[in-house]
């Protein structure tokens, strides 16, 4: 008997898209659930990545696969790119909107037969579940509640540091939801294997040296949230060798981009009304915190052991659970550092201009009102006449109970984060 589906925070966002576009296109990892949300809102299906027949038969007469009952699934697209064409084509026939819906874990090499889908074709990116959508968190804590100033406070919250390390282990997969950590991070393990042996080189055809491909994603995982230069992963991938060459990096992180595994949080560009300049670095990610777990072959024990790195694993995992929230709010993720030293974890900005900042603090007074500070410092920067007022000051907290304190500044203990 199949499993029910487990709703997803993009579900309301697929089905408006599908009621406005010919074709709708997923985008993310592989193994975030895209197939399975795909097949809830699909008549009928194709998947290209486990047919090689039909795979064949595709890339002879690619029409072959377009028959069918809508909305059409085309499991992993780019596996016989010249099915975009295709698509685009019969979209533009008529027949209404939701004929079509695409899934892809990975842009292909021609990126021209992609961008001619414009107006026709609407992207809706996926990444693995939040801790909402895998029952670790509430949501009675809004991100929607923040972005409109009305956040309520929560209940207290019995989370404790044991459980956070395991959910970072485990990471937001789908398929894992009801296997133990081990066997999750054996999955994870596996999933960066396949990445570094194939995956990228089904990108652009461009064979890469899997051991460096390896050393570059340590690298990542190493330096994960914080604004590592790609001279930094350079020399610190090349270890005593000497440092790779910069533009072999670049490639390698344009690599793993492509196919999902990394996703750089960009600097919030805001008006300032002191003389302070903003930093334009972007922090590193992995798309999920456990592929850096997986990269350094860590496990729970070690990172209890090392609180330090933990918090900055901790931090990827809020910025993960933010980017799900805030795509249904039409907002996205940043990070703020200027020239002072002032540094916020996150910035949540709508495209009306509504922002809210983040601070991200495992636990413990002294981080806590390290948080509080910087967002007080923050709100005293930015441009009044420029910009929006902050709708909400946040502190995402590992462990404690969700409350607003006297100067504004919200606790809310991630358990209780939610859309």
């Amino acid at each position: 008997m199949a499993e029910p589906y487990r709703p997803r925070v993009v579900d309301e966002e697929l089905a408006a898209r599908l009621g406005s576009a010919g074709a709708v296109l997923i985008e993310g990892p592989r193994a975030c659930g895209k197939t399975a949300t795909g097949r809830h809102y699909a008549a009928s299906e194709v998947l290209l990545d486990v047919d090689a027949a039909l795979r064949s038969a595709a890339e002879l007469e690619p029409g072959l696969v377009l028959d069918g009952p809508a909305p059409r699934l085309i499991d992993e697209w780019q596996s016989v790119p010249s099915i975009w064409n295709h698509v685009r084509r019969a979209a533009d026939t008529g027949g209404g909107p939701g004929r079509f819906i695409l899934t892809g874990s990975a842009m292909p090499p021609d990126d021209a037969t992609r961008h001619t889908g414009a107006g026709r074709v609407s992207r809706l990116r996926m990444r693995p579940m939040s801790l909402f959508e895998s029952g670790h968190s509430t949501g009675e804590m809004s991100l929607g509640a923040m972005l409109r100033s009305k956040l309520m406070p929560a209940r207290h919250h019995h989370t404790t540091v044991t459980d956070l390390v395991e959910l970072v282990c485990r990471g937001g997969w789908p398929g894992m939801l009801g296997a133990t950590t081990n066997d999750s991070q054996r999955f994870v393990r596996d999933y960066l294997e396949e990445i570094r042996r194939a995956d990228l080189r089904r990108v652009d055809g461009v064979r890469r040296d899997p051991v460096l491909v390896r050393r570059v994603l340590q690298s990542l995982a190493r330096n994960v949230a914080t604004e590592a230069a790609v001279s930094v992963i350079a020399a610190d991938a090349g270890g005593n060798a000497g440092p790779l060459h910069p533009e072999t990096v670049q490639g390698y992180l344009n690599a793993l981009e492509r196919v999902f595994v990394i996703e750089d949080q960009p600097a919030w560009s805001a008006h300032l009304r002191s003389r302070s300049r903003l930093r334009k670095s972007p922090k590193r990610h992995f798309v999920d915190p456990s592929l850096a777990v997986a990269a350094l072959r860590s496990g729970p024990d070690h990172l209890r052991a090392d609180l330090e790195s933990f918090g900055l694993l901790f931090e990827s995992l809020v910025v993960r659970d933010l980017r799900v929230y805030s795509q249904t709010h039409d907002a996205e993720v940043y990070h703020y550092r200027d020239n002072t030293g002032l540094e916020v974890d996150a910035i949540v900005e709508t495209a009306g201009g509504a922002w809210i900042g983040v601070e991200i603090k495992l636990g413990g007074e002294r981080l806590v009102e390290e948080g509080v500070k910087n967002l007080l410092k923050l709100r005293g920067r930015v441009d009044p006449d420029r910009n929006t007022p902050p709708a909400a000051l946040v502190v995402v907290v590992g462990v404690g109970h969700g409350y607003r304190r006297p100067e504004g500044v919200t606790l809310v203990p991630i358990t209780a984060l939610g859309p």
